[in-house]
């Protein structure tokens, strides 16, 4: 808390509340609200400073663009988080299905009680509806229920899933839908078994 008090008064100042928002976005402001992040945070297991300080250009047009982005800045970004999709190495997309359903409802990973390099899980069911049996899930994001019965399983769609899962920027601008490829959240192998988890018509996810 003193953290985040200390930057909202570096951000706003003695600034009107109606101005707030203007002072915030200057450049000077952000750096000094870095700095004190870099001051007042310590790294704790996986848990770092610098996964919360370091931004790439994708979350820095975000945040300066916060609701409303010019469609050229939008288009940048979407094809900057495009061309840095890596596709599978093997050029296979499916793994096992049974274990994208236990990754889809983990939702542990990359906390400061976790050890480093531990395997983290998705949390999917914390925004989408993915198997018609789990009564608890999230409607952040859109229902995931019969995903590959709907849409099928061509090069198209695989390609498609598999660059939304491993950065959903790719398609949509500052989603707020985690880069779970990008960021190391998932592994290739991880992001194979969800792929599987929605694309296997085996899965009770396509009954």
């Amino acid at each position: 808390m003193k953290a985040i008090a200390r930057i909202f008064l570096a951000t706003c100042g003695a600034a009107a509340i109606a101005g707030c928002a203007t002072v915030a976005a200057d450049t000077d402001y952000r750096q000094a609200a870095l700095d004190l992040i870099r001051q007042d945070f310590r790294s704790a297991g996986p848990a770092t400073v610098e996964r919360v300080a370091a931004r790439d250009e994708s979350q820095q047009l975000c945040s300066q663009y916060p609701i409303q982005r010019p469609p050229e800045v939008a288009a940048r970004i979407e094809a900057a988080q495009l061309a840095a999709v890596k596709p599978p190495a093997d050029g296979k997309y499916l793994g096992k299905w049974q274990e994208g359903e236990k990754i889809a409802q983990n939702g542990r990973g990359m906390q400061s009680s976790d050890a480093v390099g531990a395997v983290n899980g998705g949390n999917c069911y914390a925004c989408h509806q993915i198997g018609k049996k789990e009564i608890s899930f999230g409607n952040i994001g859109p229902s995931l229920y019969q995903y590959g019965k709907l849409r099928g399983n061509s090069e198209a769609i695989l390609s498609y899933t598999w660059n939304k899962l491993y950065n959903a920027q790719a398609y949509n601008a500052c989603s707020t839908m985690p880069r779970f490829g990008h960021n190391g959240v998932l592994t290739e192998a991880q992001l194979k078994d969800v792929m599987a988890l929605l694309l296997d018509p085996a899965s009770p996810v396509n009954e």
